[in-house]
């Protein structure tokens, strides 16, 4: 049993869709971060960096005692390792889907996730900010854009974690000034995405907790 600690924020749903795609059992535990439950110091245990998700796997490979972990793409790795899913064991497939992995947590969330700031959240508007993270957000949109005209997934041919930490940022794009029309493939990408099974369950959780 997998314990998950979740708030209905983009990363927050990769976690999600990868156990629902995975078929992994999973107990939810929300977290309310607008009243600040992620700052208790029973959480910060699990999550040092005070931020949602995080993990306890009570059933670890090796056996040994409750293993947990933060750091979306962190717990990403660990799932698709311990389940044998969403991660190809071909080399060449392998290191793209973590390069794009990769990618994503590095660069591609923490730069929308500015663009969300300064757009709608910042306490006073502050148009440099705006405009720079505006043009970053649609330079990312085209590389996204130009791997998908090449692969059907961003690791190649088969559905991976590097699309499950990808997509949640995507599902914002109109609070982004995003128009998927302009970027294709990104949005054929998405579209396929949004009709699975495993991500319309997943998002269901949003509305359950």
């Amino acid at each position: 049993m997998i314990d998950l600690y979740y708030a209905p924020t983009p990363n927050g749903h990769k976690i999600t869709l990868f156990l629902e795609e995975a078929g992994l059992a999973y107990r939810i535990h929300r977290i309310d971060i607008s009243k600040g439950d992620q700052f208790q110091p029973a959480f910060l245990a699990i999550s040092p960096n005070n931020k949602i998700p995080a993990i306890v796997d009570h059933e670890p490979a090796d056996g040994g005692a409750p293993l947990s972990l933060f750091e979306s793409g962190a717990i990403l790795l660990y799932l698709a390792e311990k389940s044998g899913k969403l991660l190809s064991t071909e080399l060449r497939e392998r290191q793209a889907t973590l390069e794009w992995l990769t990618w994503q947590v590095a660069g591609f969330g923490p730069m929308l996730g500015q663009n969300h700031h300064f757009n709608h959240f910042a306490p006073q508007p502050v148009p440099y900010a705006i405009e720079r993270y505006q043009v970053e957000t649609q330079r990312l949109y085209g590389v996204l854009n130009t791997r998908l005209e090449k692969t059907p997934w961003l690791g190649g041919e088969h559905y991976s974690i590097a699309d499950i930490a990808t997509y949640p940022w995507v599902v914002s794009h109109e609070r982004q000034r995003i128009a998927l029309e302009h970027y294709p493939a990104v949005k054929n990408w998405f579209d396929r995405i949004k009709s699975r099974p495993a991500t319309l369950a997943a998002y269901k959780q949003a509305e359950k907790n």
